[in-house]
């Protein structure tokens, strides 16, 4: 790809510093979009008028819910094209910034294109699995009854697992996509305007938030729908409503099976780029971030776009699917326990409700508006995405308690529903907390991460432990939220009035299900403001190597910092949501367990040596997995390292711009190490629970305990839940705060740039690196993979 850097013919580096060679290869295009931009307009305005058409018809089919989820759904997709192109409307700036921008884009594509065939490969292979194991399971009483056959099962299970991870893979293309092309138009518009830049950041990134969340919650609603007509649900001899969710599993494991190496793979590449560049360029050589005499420099700009953007829109699209589907399924038992005569609206809740997520996000995003000021210093940029936020809070609060009075209404028990729409307050409440705790940890503009740059100013060692322990105690604080968002949710359902035949409450696991839908109930907001972190990003690191006047570079550093922020505190948000939802697929996983089992299965007995012992299992895996992620990032970093120091031993011109650097060598190291290297995690990831399940399987038959190997699992789960939710806080936070002190001392606090302090900064910020964005983004994404696994594959621990 960069080729053209070794030609002589653009002259002397020297003479033109700011011209860069055409880095372009052959663009590339998905077959896909080949083949649709290659058929005749009106063919292609009648096909989709056609799909539509039946989308529309099978909604119609099913519920008008349905046909309100799939409105709101198309309605966004037209909003996200008109983003898009008000973006692409905008200039990419002089040459210099348009060929470091095609370097950057083609890379990323480059890297999508083979990560993603590997990927796939690994999840056709997956879906045979599952189609054997399905194929050879008993079925439960209710698919029995329902008539639905072992063959029947098996392809509805793969076939929605096929689509989940298709959907994801599509979602981790669009973020992608988006960033790669925004980020040039950001560095332009900061010649101008801070705002211009900050108002193109954001309606990027909302571009993309509105596609992955409007994704999600379509490919389940057209699948929910599918099912519905295809079995003849609620008719005659045929399947209960109240049953068809948990066909919907394979969906969410398929989701979380892409996002997982996804988030692997794009994780270790942009950060084993990261360390390497910044050790020896900023540490070694003294030379600015993003320098563009720095070998490394296009290989990480490339990261921040398949790591942060791509693996992100995957990783989110994940959260909303495994939500979505683990509420449907406990508010469909629910709904069965207690003989409500329509039980549609308790089902189909969580769609509407991000349906409407869509529409307040979008009105979020569109109160941000661009102005011709200078500077920043009118209005901090932080302040502005956060009136966007509470803006979007506000109408997500409205909407909530409409949805809930709208479907949640019963007779059997008329103030439910207010019980209910409580439970989303608590959610919604504890989105905010939660923001507001990371921001508190990672923002520089608050003590904790203005304590860690003082402890830089002593030494390597103390910048080290004082980050360490920043993490450490910023654990507390959310846990303690999670605690009373459960408790208080449970609680609130339990004492909602619906009751089953028994005269029991019946409604505890449900609120704890509705308070998550709140929690998730601005999420394309909420990853608007992540996706804005790696486009500015990037947009810095473009102005940088384009060598744009300081005033600009000092534009996007502000916008860079603020990103760094709403980056972490999206991974805080991402956590909290992962612990709710997987507290929601255990449940969900009890009561499959049941259904094959035929026998209640309602706790898990820690006291059992073999279960409490499933239960160290499952911690281990957290911390081995954590190992494996960071060591992955290491050993990519040293090939960077070494390859960055021979060039500028090999290349002694390079320093004083007289030869030009191999920017392609250190992109391929990376590309190559990263695919490698996500392997043995994401396998450990898989494996694990499947070998723990069959293991004390085997052992219960022999010692007379017929669930033994589904309780150990049970176990496993609950504990790597705890623990990876532990571990996630830590590194995320502790990643943030590190790279954040460093950009306070980059301001010039503490000696500024260059000095000892920063050194040390920096030491800690490369040890933040592959915590904050490799292994603690990858924990969440693989506590919620491991409950959905477990769902999936609860035949065979029986």
């Amino acid at each position: 790809m960069m080729d053209d850097m070794e030609s002589g013919s653009m002259g002397s580096y020297q003479d033109r510093a700011r011209t860069f060679p055409d880095m372009r290869s052959k663009p590339y295009t998905p077959l896909v979009l080949q083949l649709i931009m290659g058929l005749n307009t009106r063919v292609l305005y009648i096909l989709m008028l056609l799909t539509f058409g039946v989308i529309f018809y099978i909604g119609a089919s099913t519920s008008p819910i349905i046909v309100f989820v799939f409105s709101i759904c198309i309605i966004s997709f037209i909003v996200a094209t008109y983003l898009t192109k008000w973006v692409l409307a905008k200039d990419e700036g002089p040459p210099e910034m348009v060929q470091i921008s095609y370097a950057i884009r083609d890379g990323a594509e480059g890297f999508f294109r083979t990560q993603y065939g590997t990927i796939s490969k690994m999840a056709v292979l997956l879906a045979l699995v599952i189609l054997s194991i399905y194929l050879l399971r008993d079925r439960t009483p209710q698919q029995e009854a329902a008539g639905i056959g072992r063959v029947s099962s098996a392809f509805i299970t793969v076939i929605s697992f096929l689509l989940g991870a298709l959907c994801s893979g599509v979602a981790g293309y669009v973020g992608m996509w988006v960033s790669v092309r925004a980020n040039v138009r950001v560095s332009s518009a900061a010649r101008r305007s801070a705002r211009e830049a900050l108002q193109i950041a954001v309606r990027a990134g909302g571009f993309s938030a509105i596609i992955v969340v409007g994704m999600a919650v379509l490919g389940v609603a057209i699948l929910y729908a599918a099912f519905y007509v295809w079995l003849g649900v609620d008719s005659h001899g045929s399947m209960k409503v109240t049953d068809l969710p948990l066909l919907l599993v394979g969906y969410g494991f398929g989701a979380s099976f892409v996002a997982l190496f996804a988030q692997l793979g794009g994780g270790i590449y942009t950060k084993a780029a990261d360390v390497g560049a910044d050790l020896v360029g900023k540490v070694e050589q003294g030379i600015p971030e993003d320098d563009p005499r720095n070998p490394a420099v296009i290989a990480d700009l490339v990261g921040d776009n398949v790591g942060d953007c791509a693996a992100r829109g995957a990783d989110l699209f994940e959260s909303i699917a495994a939500e979505i589907i683990s509420a449907m399924i406990l508010g469909g038992t629910m709904a069965q326990r207690c003989k409500i005569e329509d039980p549609t609206g308790f089902i189909l809740f969580p769609l509407v409700v991000h349906s409407f997520d869509l529409v307040v996000s979008t009105v979020g995003i569109f109160s941000i508006r661009g102005t011709r000021e200078a500077g920043l210093a009118a209005e901090d940029p932080m302040r502005i995405l956060e009136k966007g936020y509470s803006v979007t809070i506000v109408l997500a609060v409205l909407t909530f308690v409409a949805s809930t009075r709208w479907l949640l209404y019963t007779e059997q028990a008329p103030s439910a529903w207010l019980n209910f729409a409580l439970c989303g307050l608590v959610g919604i409440i504890t989105a905010y907390v939660f923001v507001w705790i990371t921001k508190y940890y990672t923002d520089y503009k608050y003590e904790p991460v203005r304590t860690l740059a003082l402890a830089s100013s002593s030494g390597h060692g103390t910048n080290i432990i004082a980050g360490v322990s920043l993490g450490l105690e910023s654990t507390a604080l959310p846990v303690l939220v999670i605690s009373v968002a459960i408790i208080s949710s449970f609680w609130l359902g339990h004492t909602s009035g619906l009751m089953d035949e028994a005269g029991n409450p019946t409604g505890g696991l449900f609120g704890t299900a509705v308070a998550t839908m709140g929690m998730l109930s601005t999420a394309a907001y909420v990853l608007t403001m992540d996706m804005f972190g790696p486009i500015a990003d990037n947009a810095g690191g473009i102005v940088e190597m384009s060598q744009q006047p300081e005033s600009v570079r000092e534009i996007t550093d502000v916008l860079d910092a603020v990103g760094n922020t709403t980056k972490a505190t999206t991974k805080g948000f991402a956590i909290g949501s992962a612990a709710l939802a997987s507290f929601l697929l255990f449940s969900a996983y009890m009561d499959e367990v049941s259904s094959f089992a035929r026998v209640p299965f309602k706790e898990v007995d820690i006291a059992v040596p073999e279960i409490f012992v499933g239960g160290l299992l499952g911690s281990m895996l957290i911390f081995l997995f954590s190992a494996w992620a960071c060591s992955a990032v290491g050993r990519t970093a040293q090939e960077v390292v070494n390859e960055v120091r021979r060039q500028f031993i090999e290349r002694p011109g390079i320093m004083d711009y007289q030869e030009k650097p191999d920017y392609g060598r250190c992109v391929a190291i990376v590309a190559s190490a990263s695919l490698k290297e996500m392997i043995k995690p994401g396998a450990l990831a898989i494996i694990s629970p499947i070998v723990v399940g069959v293991v004390f399987r085997i052992l219960g038959h022999y010692v007379g305990h017929p669930l033994l190997g589904a309780k150990v699992v049970a176990a496993m789960l609950m504990f790597a839940t705890v623990s990876g939710i532990l571990m996630a806080l830590f590194l995320n936070t502790a990643g943030g705060a590190w790279d954040n002190a460093k950009k306070y001392i980059e301001t010039g606090a503490l000696g500024g740039k260059g000095s000892d302090c920063h050194k040390a900064a920096i030491t800690g910020d490369t040890v933040g690196d592959p915590f904050k964005d490799t292994a603690g983004p990858s924990i969440h994404v693989l506590i919620k993979m491991l409950a959905t696994i477990t769902l999936v594959m609860a035949p065979v621990f029986l």
